[in-house]
């Protein structure tokens, strides 16, 4: 994955009372208009600050590690880095991009399940020391290149064991960590903790109360081998509502009393990546084709009316290629907003640009009639999009555009934060939004 470091220099919007997201989004869409109608991003700085308030507010005993795969652009960095979160890194790139934000070793775990033998001597050069493991083969060459290491068994959950056919799951059965232990022992390699991790997609939160009995098993067996285990890692899967976090709360608070109590000397990390970003970025495309076809040309399904009215198929200027990336993967879970509710809906299908069947955004949804030209906007596109497109037909990686409230700003400053200490890129502007209401842009498809 590229990082973004020749994004290392960008400003940060400050809004006055009485702007809002949309005014911004308004402020935008209207310049892009004026200038080639490329895709855009907004990204509200002061979600992440919220977010971390309420990870505190409910889970302050888990300390996050923030997953930099998931949005590595360096405002969203330097802003974790700030509030002192932990950083979770898949390779040498991500692990560049952290430290240069000032972040010790200590607070950089290393993630990725298939370690390059390079970037393994990097991560041993640059003293990060702890790494996730599941396999022997993975533990020799951990072995072999970094002497220093202190590795985290990753075990299987069981919504990983149960996934769906064709998904690729990591982590070990608890069957296979003695094993593994014996094979640590005999390489010399330092074991001090588990890892697991259960899919935000999982809805049976019943899964921590297993994984972490599978944990402390792990623990216990790594105490027969001689290895001080001091660190649990609860891996990722949480979606950003503050519902599910206490829900998931709920269930591992006194589990964690139990197996991991407090003054055990027991570290509890996870590694949050959407929880913190999603939510913070909205995504503006503009819609470049528009194709008529009959309505039950549709899969059965919300659109399908069986009426003898219009279908629409629409081609936007961003798809899996570009910031949609994620949804060859897994499902969309934002569709754009519907504006002019007056109006009348139509069954409509979304696509990406490139004319590659792969290429569809959102298959069956309805909305009012589009015209090349108009613009729709999609909420929670914080994860997975934001990164390099493909070189697919010239794309273009979308402009970022980022703001705060001064109210979350304030927030920030109270908590001790500033910027002469926290960001070094960080450059606040006063809003220059100065749109009166009959200037006033529609963001209306």
């Amino acid at each position: 994955m590229k990082g973004f470091i020749d994004d290392a220099n960008y400003s940060v919007g400050l809004l006055d009372e009485g702007t809002n997201l949309g005014n911004v989004i308004d402020n935008y869409v209207y310049e892009h208009t004026l200038t080639g109608k490329n895709a855009f991003f907004v990204g509200d700085l002061g979600k992440i600050v919220k977010k971390h308030s309420q990870w505190q507010n409910i889970v302050a005993q888990i300390k996050p590690f923030y997953t930099v795969k998931c949005n590595s652009t360096p405002a969203v960095l330097e802003i974790l880095a700030a509030l002192g979160t932990g950083f979770a890194c898949s390779s040498k790139t991500e692990m560049t991009l952290v430290q240069e934000l000032g972040v010790s070793p200590e607070n950089i775990i290393y993630i990725s399940p298939c370690k390059q033998v390079s970037q393994i001597k990097y991560a041993a050069k640059v003293g990060v020391n702890i790494m996730t493991c599941d396999n022997e083969v993975e533990l020799k060459k951990i072995a072999r290149n970094h002497p220093n290491a202190k590795v985290l068994l990753h075990i299987a959950t069981e919504d990983s064991i149960g996934g769906e056919e064709g998904n690729m799951k990591f982590g070990t059965t608890l069957k296979n960590c003695r094993h593994l232990l014996e094979c640590a022992k005999e390489l010399d390699v330092q074991i001090i903790g588990v890892k697991f991790h259960v899919s935000s997609a999982c809805k049976e939160s019943q899964v921590y109360v297993h994984a972490l009995s599978d944990a402390r098993c792990v623990f216990d067996m790594a105490g027969e081998f001689g290895f001080t285990m001091n660190m649990l890692d609860i891996g990722g899967g949480f979606t950003g509502t503050e519902f599910q976090l206490e829900e998931v709360n709920h269930v591992i608070s006194p589990l964690l009393d139990v197996y991991f109590p407090e003054g055990s000397g027991i570290k509890i990390i996870s590694e949050p990546g959407s929880y913190f970003v999603s939510s913070a970025f909205t995504l503006a495309v503009n819609i470049v084709a528009k194709k008529v076809v009959e309505n039950d040309k549709f899969s059965s399904g919300v659109g399908k009316t069986g009426s003898d009215e219009p279908a629409f198929m629409y081609y936007m200027n961003d798809g899996v290629y570009g910031s949609f990336a994620s949804k060859l993967s897994e499902d969309l879970n934002t569709i754009p907003e519907k504006y002019k509710a007056d109006e009348p809906l139509f069954t409509s299908s979304l696509w990406g640009p490139s004319c590659d069947e792969l290429d569809q955004i959102v298959e069956n949804c309805l909305l009012p009639e589009l015209n090349v030209g108009d613009w729709l906007i999609f909420d929670n596109m914080g994860a997975d999009s934001v990164h390099e497109p493909s070189a697919f037909n010239d794309f273009q990686r979308p402009a970022i555009y980022y703001m705060m409230s001064y109210s979350d700003w304030y927030e920030m400053q109270d908590a001790g934060i500033t910027s002469d200490t926290m960001m070094k890129n960080f450059f606040f502007v006063p809003s220059c939004i100065q749109l009166s209401q009959e200037d006033n842009f529609s963001t209306e498809a």
